[in-house]
């Protein structure tokens, strides 16, 4: 039995056909496939009904492909080890950052950890939540950075700073004249939100609906912020940016932007990764080149953070 084996047939077990495994582990599929063989034949098992399309795993399978998962994980660790004893940063390291944060937090942390770790081959997904939950449990990305709490007991999760919300009121907008918003102004009716998919909606969605308001008659969902603050500009609702979106915007536009009274609300941002703690030294070096350069950019203590998850009943 060898990783090399284990890891084949891993591959056969996400992608239930033998080609896309093949190629995923950049062999041919009779090399994957004989490999395999040898390992049930050792076994005295079949791992795999290849009778079924796609590819089923065996009742005993199931229980190997668990087994297998573990033993290649721990695999990986013996080699973060040695790396981490000899003080090298390098290798392929895969990111995933959420589209509400990719646009703002990535300029200002790319630059000095490229530069700092050159020798890190960094590779950055746009991924939903959902897309990086999964993408984590399956070993396709390393590392993530996302709105938290997410509550899911295979992630790990370590806080990377508060984003405070902003609100974007033009001058026709009911809570123009007001110099602070308070969050009991909000009424969900009349805020733009981003499209579904967009954990960043669901917040909203929980400020609102922990006032109680929970009438859903959404007037637009828009898929990035910039669509938004143009359709607010025309008068058809207010919206709500994260702090860091803020930042970029013409001095014209910052006049239409309200802070909220203290206690703000906020969003979590974390850096995320499995349980099993994989590359946890790139990991630790990731987090530490963003907390040494978002604490000059923003700090903001008495917020209120308000939840991803969409509330039960919301």
């Amino acid at each position: 039995m060898t990783i090399t084996q284990l890891k084949y047939v891993l591959a056969v077990a996400e992608y239930q056909n033998f080609t896309n495994a093949s190629e995923h582990c950049f062999v041919t599929q009779p090399t994957l496939s004989m490999q395999i063989q040898k390992l049930e034949d050792e076994l005295d098992t079949k791992i795999f009904n290849r009778n079924k399309k796609p590819i089923q795993l065996t009742e005993i399978g199931k229980k190997i492909v668990e087994q297998a998962k573990i033993i290649v994980d721990e695999s990986i660790r013996i080699n973060d080890i040695v790396e981490q004893q000899k003080g090298y940063i390098g290798g392929d390291f895969k990111l995933g950052i959420i589209p509400t944060i990719m646009p703002t937090l990535l300029p200002i942390f790319l630059k000095t950890f490229i530069k700092k770790y050159p020798k890190v081959n960094l590779k950055i997904e746009e991924l939903t939540t959902e897309e990086i939950v999964k993408k984590l449990s399956e070993g396709h990305i390393d590392v993530a950075i996302a709105a938290t709490p997410l509550e899911n007991e295979n992630i790990k999760e370590k806080v990377l700073y508060y984003e405070p919300f902003v609100g974007f009121v033009p001058n026709d907008h009911r809570l123009h004249d007001l110099k602070k918003i308070d969050i009991e102004n909000l009424n969900i009716e009349d805020i733009l939100l981003l499209e579904d998919g967009h954990c960043f909606k669901e917040s909203v969605i929980n400020i609102c609906s922990a006032i109680g308001n929970k009438n859903q008659h959404f007037q637009l969902h828009s898929g990035s912020f910039d669509t938004l603050i143009k359709l607010s500009k025309e008068g058809l609702g207010m919206t709500l940016l994260p702090y860091l979106q803020t930042l970029d915007l013409n001095e014209k536009d910052k006049k239409y932007l309200k802070e909220f009274q203290e206690p703000v609300p906020a969003r979590e941002v974390s850096i995320i990764y499995h349980k099993s703690h994989l590359k946890i030294h790139l990991i630790d070096a990731l987090k530490n080149v963003i907390d040494g350069l978002i604490r000059g950019v923003i700090a903001f203590n008495n917020v209120k953070i308000i939840s991803p998850l969409q509330k039960k009943g919301a």
